[in-house]
């Protein structure tokens, strides 16, 4: 059972500690991929490193050689998710080349696939809201990662011919980032199952 699969059915820490043992992978690989699915589960305030050690099949000692801090942990376990968000735009760019428009209909395809995969929601996100106000390390790294893909949003708009690409980038970010917390409120049957739809809509007012 991967550590993937754990996580979607939101196993328990032992569960997961069997699963990363299978993979036979290195202490820190262990310990971010495993910080990161309990995270995801119960939020970066609600489990310590004694718990996250515990659930990797390591010690607080070897957590801290690897991490200077809790922090730097929960930053590297970000650092990974926003890896994972960029390689959306190398997919795209590998399906359609040299084709922006057909990028842009792929963008809403995959991120309406991303909405169906994510039932935590965002990590960067959910980050954002967990850590308001504590002047947290990671803060920097989601605000950056934020605007990168709303930038490059913005780019791939003005590349297929939008007006107002500005406007558009913005408008498909808000309805991403609104689906996401409908998810969560509502469910995947709520309205969040308008997301490509409302983002169709959208891009045909401004082409």
């Amino acid at each position: 059972m991967s550590r993937t699969s754990s996580a979607k059915k939101s196993e328990t820490s032992n569960e997961i500690s069997a699963a990363v043992s299978e993979d036979r992978v290195p202490p820190r690989e262990r310990i971010v991929s495993t910080a990161s699915e309990l995270f995801r589960e119960h939020g970066i305030r609600g489990i310590g490193v004694d718990a996250i050690a515990d659930a990797a099949l390591t010690n607080k000692m070897t957590l801290y050689r690897h991490f200077g801090s809790k922090d730097e942990l929960v930053c590297e376990t970000l650092r990974r998710a926003s890896e994972k968000a960029d390689a959306i735009w190398r997919d795209l760019d590998a399906a359609h080349p040299g084709d922006p428009r057909a990028q842009l209909d792929a963008w809403v395809e995959m991120r309406a696939q991303c909405l169906n995969g994510e039932p935590a929601g965002c990590d960067l996100a959910n980050a954002a809201i967990e850590l308001k106000g504590e002047g947290h390390p990671a803060h920097g790294m989601i605000e950056r990662h934020k605007a990168e893909q709303r930038d490059r949003l913005a780019a791939l708009c003005s590349a297929a011919g939008a007006r107002e690409a500005e406007l558009l980038a913005d408008t498909l970010t808000l309805l991403l980032e609104g689906a996401r917390v409908s998810r969560q409120a509502m469910g995947a049957a709520g309205c969040c199952g308008h997301f490509a739809k409302a983002c169709r809509a959208a891009i045909a007012s401004f082409t």
